[in-house]
């Protein structure tokens, strides 16, 4: 995409703001007594609970503790499980936890390789480490830069690696996380992608304009929808020595705050949200995973005008 184009639609887009909250008309919602609400998967026919499961909570974790909180998630009704092989020993840890409950999960696992070569390896090495035969979503991690978009396309780029992965059944559904609206925004002008990973919270929505534009455009094209950060308050505040382990940014840690950020993330058409992968915090989002309903239209402007005046912890960058 033309840059001067991209800061139109980007732009443009801001308008949008008030356009998803409170309104999930067109999502697919089924709820079980006693479990989760479960959502259609964009496109892909799957139907996941509004909670996901971010390995970071087994890592370092031990083989048993490990194995209580796969069961304990499992009991709450979370059926979507992702890691990546950044996530330090995660796949090693999740894959004999999740071994009981493997036909009965959606596993997805991501990539930082750039090139088909090193994609197809640290493909074939995950599944050796989940234990498994296959993942249901296989998606390309943490893009950040149009230069990375162009590599994972260009001939030896790792799209041709997860092209011929889905060929082999090694791969079902094709995907990606960003953590930027250019990255986000290019990479689904290149490919017909089935999910989309996106930071999600209401700080960096209302005071950093970040999330509205690829929203917008991962609802037109039809995508699942994974909401990242829905607990995050913002980049923790300078000089701060006592953070929580497992978090990068400063998580909203009150129940009353993380409900509201995980309610607001879940008043927009998408599907789960990933809560932070410290344990306790992952918990508390099991926790609260039955009052999750969404946003009253008096609840959304008071939280916009809090939002706004608050850091976020992502913005858009127009430059």
């Amino acid at each position: 995409m033309e840059r001067r184009q991209f800061i139109r639609n980007s732009m443009g887009a801001l308008a949008l703001l008030g356009c998803f909250p409170a309104n999930l008309s067109c999502v697919v919602r089924e709820k079980a007594p006693g479990k989760l609400e479960k959502r259609l998967l964009g496109r892909t026919g799957l139907k996941l609970s509004v909670i996901g499961f971010g390995a970071i909570v087994v890592r370092d974790a031990s083989p048993y503790d490990a194995s209580e909180r796969v069961s304990e998630a499992i009991d709450y009704g979370v059926n979507y499980f992702d890691v990546a092989p950044s996530y330090g020993d995660a796949e090693v840890k999740l894959g004999p936890a999740l071994k009981p409950y493997r036909k009965d999960v959606v596993l997805g696992c991501k990539t930082t390789q750039r090139t088909k070569d090193g994609a197809r390896k640290e493909l074939e090495q995950s599944l050796k480490n989940l234990q498994t035969d296959y993942f249901d979503l296989y998606q390309l991690h943490a893009v950040s830069t149009a230069d990375e978009v162009n590599q994972i396309f260009a001939p030896g780029g790792a799209m041709e690696a997860f092209l011929e992965a889905r060929e082999q059944g090694l791969i079902r559904h094709i995907g990606f996380s960003a953590h930027t609206v250019e990255a986000a925004m290019v990479l689904m002008d290149n490919f017909e992608f089935d999910t989309i990973m996106f930071p999600v919270s209401a700080s960096s929505w209302h005071a950093g304009n970040f999330g509205p534009q690829v929203l917008q455009r991962a609802h037109e094209n039809q995508m699942g929808i994974f909401a990242l950060k829905a607990m995050a308050k913002g980049p923790w505040p300078e000089g701060t020595t006592e953070r929580l382990p497992k978090c990068w940014y400063e998580p909203l840690s009150e129940p009353q705050d993380a409900l509201t950020g995980l309610r607001f993330a879940l008043s927009h058409p998408i599907t789960l949200a990933i809560p932070p992968g410290n344990e306790n915090l992952f918990k508390l989002a099991l926790q609260l995973g039955n009052r999750l309903d969404p946003l009253s239209p008096a609840e959304v402007e008071n939280l916009k005008i809090k939002a706004a005046g608050q850091t976020p912890l992502f913005r858009l960058q127009v430059v």
